[in-house]
């Protein structure tokens, strides 16, 4: 029998209640801290904004930010101060705000009035107080809700301003969630990169930038540059751009100082006028791939009433109009057209390194074709023949509903993709089975890459030859033994989508299956677990009658015990990629040359673990 609907199944949320029940609407992802883009950055980032946007008036030069060890935060700034008639509404009255009125913000991140709401909302203790002209007020929250209006509030050093303070609310987060000092502390450079007037202090360390979007890109660039950086200022817009010798676009892009992780309009405006620009300047008609290959920029810009197209704010929607009302590929374009023009002509030796890169990416492109043409067919192969791949139905390039589930497991042999395909879910796991240790891709040229028979299967496979937009699988999980092998080529499968397929990270689509190094049962229970700790502890549960199986490798694992590991309960980490220097670095240490600083390495930090697999 089909349930009722009347007027009684129809519900009306206040805004507590609805950012309290769907937190992801506001901050994304409810993540532990350990990566950037969990809700936790945005609520800490939705208390600092306020402050940026204070000096970007012209009011205040000084943020403070510290976080205690329980993850309790105080941002203070020393602006002019919420009006203290106005305090209650601005922490927790949706939609209030002054940045309706463009003239006391006109260029401001934050246009909604939702952010420190969510902040208030989500967190179990919140607290606001403002000081204007020597006079102050302060009140205290839960969940949204007012305990306290407080008749003293502290005193402080008489300066005008606004604090926050919160606690996030554990009731709604995951309970182990802590801000990781890392993580805060690029925020805090980016702050700084993007408001070279500006200090902020974390902790009593403090972060200035003197060259704005330049030292941005000194800090990211992980190739050397071919030439150096171009840095071009003007009237609310700054860029800085360089090539280097990879063969990858790679952007930072902002506007207001929100960091739009995933570009919008002003990247696509910056992309075009570049190539127009590049053009004009030789008078040749070269391709936009070859013009951009290897290019490392930042852009910031500054706009009326910016539209994003989500609360998270990470990228600009197409309606964005310049502060002057044109349209922002307009208002890019002419400060390109004028700015880059006259500095290619200043600088001859510059324009000379630019058009060698082209040159260079114009042969390499060429060089490909015939490579390209041999791995589409050998793909269009695949997708009959390819034994190695056992499909499932649903996929993300599709519009299912359960697309988001898609997921292809990267496995080591055939025993250990038989157990996986006996018990996934044909509807949204995939099987792809490596025939062995892959190629070691470091310092390898894409040519070699896409003439490798494995390799070019297993893009043909997640279908990203000519990039992730038609990306078939959300997840791509790398499920190796948990020995020395299995990690060996773990780090070949990282070594690979790091050097040609970046942003398979950058997205979030990339991770590490979870597998178990024992299980421990008896006749009623069984646990499987994933390392000594959870032994011991199973171990004490069942008693020491109990049997104990240590698993030596995937294909001893039953396709009934498979379901439990990757059903619900299956844990994976997200494989993370920290932009910026260190990556090359770690990439060279790792699979370059086998150096003699590699094996004194190894040899002090593997020993213990070693010894413990033999006992």
């Amino acid at each position: 029998m089909a349930a009722g609907y009347t007027e009684d199944d129809i519900k009306s949320l206040d805004w507590r209640e609805h950012i309290r029940l769907r937190p992801g609407m506001y901050i994304g992802k409810l993540g532990d801290g350990s990566s950037p883009d969990d809700g936790i950055y945005i609520l800490l980032k939705e208390a600092v904004d306020n402050s940026i946007d204070e000096h970007i008036m012209g009011h205040g030069k000084e943020i403070r930010i510290d976080i205690d060890d329980e993850s309790r935060v105080e941002v203070r700034d020393f602006g002019r101060g919420i009006p203290l008639g106005k305090l209650f509404d601005c922490a927790a009255q949706i939609n209030t705000g002054a940045k309706y009125d463009s003239e006391a913000f006109k260029k401001s991140v934050g246009l909604n009035g939702v952010g420190i709401k969510a902040v208030n909302a989500l967190s179990d203790f919140f607290e606001i107080q403002s000081w204007r002209e020597g006079e102050t007020k302060a009140l205290e929250f839960s969940k949204g809700e007012l305990t306290v209006d407080m008749k003293k509030p502290r005193k402080d050093d008489g300066l005008n301003g606004t604090r926050l303070a919160f606690d996030i609310d554990r009731e709604i987060f995951p309970k182990k969630t802590k801000f990781r000092d890392p993580i805060v502390e690029k925020m805090c450079r980016y702050y700084s990169y993007l408001n070279p007037s500006l200090t902020t202090v974390f902790n009593g360390k403090k972060f200035r930038s003197k060259d704005g979007l330049l030292d941005l890109l000194r800090e990211e660039m992980e190739s050397e540059a071919l030439y150096p950086p171009i840095h071009l200022i003007g009237d609310d817009i700054e860029i800085a751009f360089t090539h280097c010798a990879e063969s990858s676009e790679d952007y930072y892009t902002f506007v207001n100082g929100q960091n739009t992780s995933q570009g919008g309009t002003h990247l696509a405006a910056f992309r075009e006028a570049l190539v127009q620009v590049i053009r004009g300047f030789y008078k040749k008609q070269y391709d936009p791939s070859d013009i951009r290959a290897g290019i490392e920029a930042a852009i910031c810009v500054r706009i009326i009433e910016p539209v994003f197209e989500s609360q998270t704010k990470t990228k600009l929607g197409s309606s964005a109009i310049a502060p002057e009302g044109e349209s922002l590929r307009a208002f890019i374009g002419n400060f390109l057209k004028s700015s880059l023009d006259n500095y290619l002509h200043k600088n001859p030796q510059v324009a000379e390194a630019i058009q060698k890169r082209i040159m260079l990416a114009e042969r390499e492109r060429k060089d490909m074709k015939g490579i390209q043409k041999m791995a589409r067919e050998r793909a269009r192969q695949a997708k009959v023949h390819n034994k190695k791949l056992r499909d499932c139905r649903v996929r993300f390039d599709s519009k299912h509903k359960r697309r988001e589930e898609s997921t292809l497991f990267i496995t080591e042999g055939d025993s250990a993709s038989g157990s996986i395909t006996k018990s996934r879910d044909v509807e949204t796991q995939a099987v792809f089975s490596l025939r062995g240790k892959p190629l070691n891709t470091y310092s390898l040229p894409r040519k070699i890459v896409y003439e490798n028979e494995e390799f070019a299967l297993l893009q043909a496979a997640l279908n990203i030859e000519d990039g992730i937009e038609s990306l078939r699988y959300n997840k791509v999980v790398i499920a190796t033994d948990a020995d020395v092998d299995g990690m060996h080529i773990r780090l070949l499968l990282l070594t690979f989508f790091l050097q040609f397929f970046p942003e398979m990270i950058r997205d979030g689509h990339l991770y590490i299956l979870q597998t178990p190094l024992f299980r421990v049962r008896n006749k009623k229970q069984t646990f499987y677990c994933y390392s000594e700790e959870e032994r011991v502890n199973a171990i004490n549960k069942l008693g020491k009658n109990a049997e104990i199986t240590r698993f030596k490798g995937l294909g001893e694992i039953s396709p009934d015990e498979f379901k439990f590991m990757i059903g619900d309960d299956m844990r994976l980490d997200p494989v993370e990629y920290e932009e910026g220097k260190g990556v090359k670095e770690l990439l060279a240490f790792y699979m370059g040359k086998n150096t003699p600083s590699r094996q004194e390495y190894i040899i002090e930090n593997l020993r213990e673990d070693v010894d413990r697999q033999v006992a």
